[in-house]
């Protein structure tokens, strides 16, 4: 398919292209979608490829713009399906599968000590510049009798979903504190996330060594600094 003709499906009498039929449904649904949001429940099977068509096009539409001969570059002539397929299936992957499946166990040995997760690698891309973030997170959950259980492999992929997509740091670690703390339902639970920014490393103040660190820590880690304390610790330990 030609990059500069991006696919387009049919109401009945208009051509429109996939992506405007998606943003129509989220917005006669009243629904949320910013860079950081899933929107999984509104695209129909088969239309993930024509958004990569559609993508496509667009990015070859960009470097055109910038003055780059991807007719004779041979580095170039696909650098717009490279872009989109990177965009689609990997880095913003987050935004367009749904979560991943959690098997969650009760807590049939009443556990009630407090247990530690990583550090997980994660990737991601600033909302802004979208150049990359990599970083680690650290979990911390303190369960009780009532509590579930999940996996340890989950902690890692539920991170990577919400970490797939355009994300502001800040915004990430509460977005995965929420899905946790609803599928788990802890006495408490903390999350630590040391992160490179490439929109400092590369551009900007080109600063190499800064990194961000943030937390959120929710229950039992809020009200006892004693746990508090024990985890950051422990945390330091794995490092």
């Amino acid at each position: 398919m030609n990059p500069k003709t991006p696919p387009k499906e049919t109401d009945g009498s208009v051509a429109i292209p996939v992506s405007q039929s998606i943003r129509q449904r989220i917005l006669a649904s009243k629904t949320r979608f910013h860079a950081n949001d899933n929107i999984a429940e509104f695209i129909k099977p088969g239309e993930l490829d024509a958004l990569l068509e559609e993508v496509q096009g667009k990015m070859h539409s960009v470097l055109q713009s910038l003055v780059i001969d991807t007719d004779s570059d041979h580095n170039t002539q696909d650098t717009g399906r490279r872009v989109a397929k990177m965009f689609i299936h990997e880095v913003f992957r987050g935004r367009y599968v749904s979560m991943p499946a959690l098997t969650e166990f009760p807590n049939a040995a009443h556990l009630n000590e407090l247990m530690i997760i990583g550090p997980i690698t994660v990737r991601s891309a600033c909302s802004h510049h979208l150049c990359p973030i990599i970083g680690r997170i650290w979990i911390g959950v303190m369960p009780n009798e009532h509590s579930n259980l999940i996996g340890l492999s989950k902690y890692a992929r539920i991170a990577d979903w919400i970490m797939s997509r355009p994300q502001i740091q800040e915004e990430a670690v509460v977005q995965l504190a929420d899905i946790l703390q609803d599928k788990i339902q802890p006495d408490g639970l903390a999350i630590v996330m040391e992160a490179d920014h490439f929109c400092m490393h590369w551009r900007g103040v080109k600063d190499m060594d800064s990194k961000m660190i943030n937390s959120v820590m929710r229950g039992s880690f809020l009200k006892d600094p004693n746990l508090r304390r024990e985890f950051l610790s422990l945390r330091n330990v794995k490092k």
